[in-house]
């Protein structure tokens, strides 16, 4: 019975983990109980030194000192300061008039307000029961589709969890040990492709039904002024600013089509060209002119042209490839302003649900240039750039006249339990892993997956369907906690991406959110979705609730898209390994010496003085890539002393004492042959 143990415990403690997790045990105590017992029966079964617990300290301590851990607190005070700010509801009311007089226009409000929201809160209970308590009932009220309804609030809830700066993705790349600015941007695209496919299955059901998400009626879009003087009259002032102002950028960055010597046929050239584009512009977007109003179109395309200005304007003035995102922020900063002069002169340059769509959208967008730009651009690390996000989000809601004792006590708190909630688990969890590794079970998880057949292909459906199922049971703090510290070895000797790794495990692990019956978002959703029939105070009628089914009726579609979004990662890797920045291989220099004697010594001299365990001078130290014959020196030639290798380059001759003979051979041999 002990040989057994002794031969399968790894397999045995890990089972011995689900079952605790699986009876209800807290999982930081789970883990580390589990640590903890087995080293102790490891030790009994001499699988363990025991001195081997010495370690732990140094773990958590290293833990404790991980910088890259601050920025959960930092991002998760940020949204719970924006919760309480009124943002969401702000969002939800203005983007819902912008889009609610189409089909499913309310549907995509939640999905664009949804990605909004995991851009800056990354929180997805705060998501969810927002958008649940205002947006469910309007949805009820004007006839939607319950489980379309529930279904598009929960999935769009759980974008949080895959769009930066997610504190998933924070947590992944600590456990994969890999850069969080590099996991946010290989992150980007696949978030927001999940968001256009949301989108893309609200198009399909309203093309298949139109009574499943029918539009808003007249009475109920107060944003819009019904007889649309203000577009009638700024329209065309509007498109002529966007052609001058098309004009001079194609001029000033350019020039035009069939550029000519003189710059009058070439301003006339480009500004036919400009006026064209405004044509093809209005006919282009006819119907979306009809939806958004003349003027937001105008005001939109403005702000574009003034983007690409700015761009090429930006170049060799500020640092390298931050050029669009500051351009980005000044064009929108003069859109902000356009829109607030509107508002306070009352020159009703622009229409109302323009104005307000601008005044409403534009703090929040500042806020994700303020993070995810520093952060892409190399200016400011992810907990610099959490920092900054708690600062912007005290000030917006300050501006708001939103800032009080109680919220920002409210959301310490909550920061507080949130960030101790994470530090236990990873505490736990570097004692369950010292343990595991101690008694080989990686070289267990090694040999079951490596050993799968289809080789990595193989690996990765395997672990994603592992995955997918453990997510019925645990959630992705779990999962990121206990399965990834597991995959990650395996992944990396495969030659996998680990970026794009935690990328794919990130995407399946939102699944946990909408598995039925255990999905926390179904339960947000369910905690504050009608249990029993109430009268609309707008329309009077009585409302049916609705049920638990059509909850998780609603979120088996989203589900499948995010499997299939699984697929697409798997098929297209490039839309996660785009973060990866042009290597250029450094000038070689003849005269170096060959890779793998550079090594720094005790005293900060090259490497070359360190004795080698068997007594060589210290040429047995393996090279960088595996550079060849370096690990052996070869004997001088007989009857000559060999000089000791330079730091410049190879070693010079031993000057002959008697006639001139051939020159010593290189101690160091050839050098290795350049690729």
């Amino acid at each position: 019975m002990l040989d057994f143990i002794a031969a399968n415990i790894a397999p045995i403690m890990f089972g011995a983990l689900i079952i605790m997790l699986l009876i209800g045990y807290p999982v930081a105590f789970a883990l580390a109980a589990t640590g903890l017992g087995f080293g102790l029966v490891g030790m009994e079964l001499g699988l363990i030194q025991t001195t081997f617990f010495q370690a732990l300290p140094e773990r958590i301590f290293d833990t404790m000192r991980n910088e890259t851990l601050l920025a959960i607190p930092f991002f998760t005070f940020m949204g719970l300061i924006l919760e309480r700010s009124g943002m969401a509801e702000d969002l939800l009311e203005t983007v819902g008039q912008l889009f609610g007089p189409i089909r499913g226009g309310l549907a995509y409000a939640v999905v664009f307000v949804g990605a909004l929201l995991a851009a800056t809160t990354g929180v997805v209970a705060a998501s969810v029961i927002a958008m649940g308590l205002i947006s469910l009932p309007i949805m009820l009220r004007y006839g939607y589709d319950r489980r379309l309804a529930a279904g598009v609030i929960a999935a769009s809830g759980t974008l949080a969890q895959i769009i930066p700066p997610s504190l998933v993705l924070i947590i992944m790349a600590d456990q994969l040990g890999r850069s969080v600015g590099d996991m946010y941007a290989g992150a980007l695209v696949p978030g927001l492709l999940l968001a256009v496919f949301y989108a893309g299955y609200i198009f399909l059901v309203t093309r298949l039904s139109a009574k499943a998400a029918p539009g808003l009626p007249p009475e109920a879009q107060t944003l819009r002024e019904k007889p649309a003087d203000t577009d009638r009259k700024f329209y065309w002032p509007l498109a002529l600013a966007l052609a001058l102002l098309t004009t001079f950028a194609m001029v000033r960055l350019w020039g035009a089509p069939g550029l000519t010597a003189s710059l009058l046929p070439e301003a006339i050239n480009a500004a036919a060209w400009s006026v064209g584009g405004v044509i093809i512009l209005t006919a282009f977007f006819r119907g979306m002119v009809r939806v958004l109003t003349a003027s937001l179109v105008i005001l939109i395309a403005i702000v574009a042209v003034l983007s690409i200005f700015f761009d090429h304007w930006l170049v060799g003035r500020v640092q390298t490839g931050s050029e669009m995102i500051v351009a980005a922020s000044a064009a929108f900063v003069v859109a902000y302003v356009v829109a607030l002069a509107n508002k306070m002169l009352g020159v009703h340059f622009l229409s109302r649900l323009a104005q307000e769509v601008i005044l409403v959208l534009m703090p929040p967008l500042a806020l994700i240039f303020l993070v995810l730009g520093t952060i892409f651009i190399g200016l400011a690390t992810p907990t610099e750039g959490g920092a900054m996000g708690a600062v912007g989000a005290l000030v917006l809601a300050a501006a708001k006249r939103r800032l009080s004792f109680e919220s920002v006590k409210h959301a310490l708190d909550s920061t507080t339990k949130l960030s101790a909630f994470v530090l236990f688990i990873l505490i736990g969890s570097r004692t369950f892993t010292l343990t595991f590794f101690g008694v080989n079970g990686h070289k267990w998880v090694e040999h079951l997956l490596v050993s799968l057949p289809g080789g990595e292909l193989g690996f990765l459906v395997v672990v994603n369907l592992l995955v997918f199922f453990l997510a019925f049971f645990l959630d992705y703090f779990e999962l990121a906690f206990i399965i990834v510290p597991l995959l990650a070895p395996v992944a990396d000797k495969l030659g996998i991406d680990l970026i794009w790794f935690g990328v794919l495990l990130a995407i399946n692990m939102q699944t946990s959110f909408m598995h039925p019956p255990f999905g926390f978002s179904l339960f947000y959703l369910r905690s504050v979705a009608a249990k029993v029939p109430y009268l609309d105070r707008i329309t009077g009628r009585s409302i049916a609730p609705v049920t638990t089914g059509q909850i998780y009726a609603g979120a088996i579609p989203f589900v499948l898209i995010q499997i299939i979004m699984v697929v697409i990662t798997i098929a297209f890797p490039g839309i996660v390994t785009h973060y990866k920045t042009e290597y250029v291989a450094p000038a070689l220099d003849q005269n170096a010496p060959p890779p793998g004697l550079d090594l720094p010594g005790a005293a900060g001299a090259p490497g070359l003085d360190l004795p080698s365990p068997g007594g060589a001078p210290g040429l047995d130290l393996p090279a960088p890539g595996g550079a060849p014959g370096l690990d052996q020196s070869p004997p001088a030639a007989p009857g000559f002393d060999a000089a000791p290798p330079s730091l410049d380059g190879p070693a010079a001759p031993a000057a002959p004492t008697t006639a001139p003979t051939p020159p010593a051979a290189d101690p160091l041999g050839p050098p290795p042959a350049l690729p």
